[in-house]
């Protein structure tokens, strides 16, 4: 399940729920982001999104799909906000059940990776010093690369 939206969740309820539906998966594993407070030596204010509706659920899909084909899982849940946002609020929920947690841990991290790198969403920081767009780090790149090197070891 795909969720992007600009209205504020409950990470606690949506885990309840998506651990309900995983019936008798042996792993459950959920991963939180929050708008960080500072991430400059100017305070970070908020932290605007956007996003291009249509492709970006899309885009997610094929993601979600690409990770079921990867590792035994079940359905993800992946909920992203946009607009703005404060700090210290969720900002994305990445959640996979699958009957082995290795499966579960990777496919998470695998999720994450990726939608640090390849979902389009683009990310204005609002700082008390004025405003800029803000790029995925060479270390997020690096992550998800890993991915590829594993697909020529396999």
């Amino acid at each position: 399940m795909i969720r992007i939206s600009p209205s504020p969740f409950d990470p606690g309820g949506e885990l309840s729920v998506f651990e309900k539906a995983a019936g008798d998966a042996g792993a459950v594993v959920s991963f939180l982001g929050r708008v960080r407070g500072e991430e400059t030596k100017a305070a970070v204010t908020a932290l605007y999104l956007e996003h291009y509706p249509g492709v970006t659920e899309r885009m997610l899909g094929e993601l979600e799909t690409e990770a079921r084909g990867r590792w035994a899982i079940a359905e993800p849940l992946i909920i992203h906000r946009v607009g703005e946002l404060n700090p210290g609020e969720p900002i994305v929920f990445v959640c996979v059940s699958a009957r082995h947690r290795r499966d579960a841990f990777e496919a998470a991290d695998f999720l994450m990776d990726y939608l640090k790198t390849k979902a389009l969403f683009w990310k204005k920081e609002i700082t008390s010093d004025g405003e800029r767009w803000i790029e995925p780090r060479a270390e997020d790149y690096s992550d998800a690369a890993r991915w590829n090197e594993r697909d020529k070891d396999n």
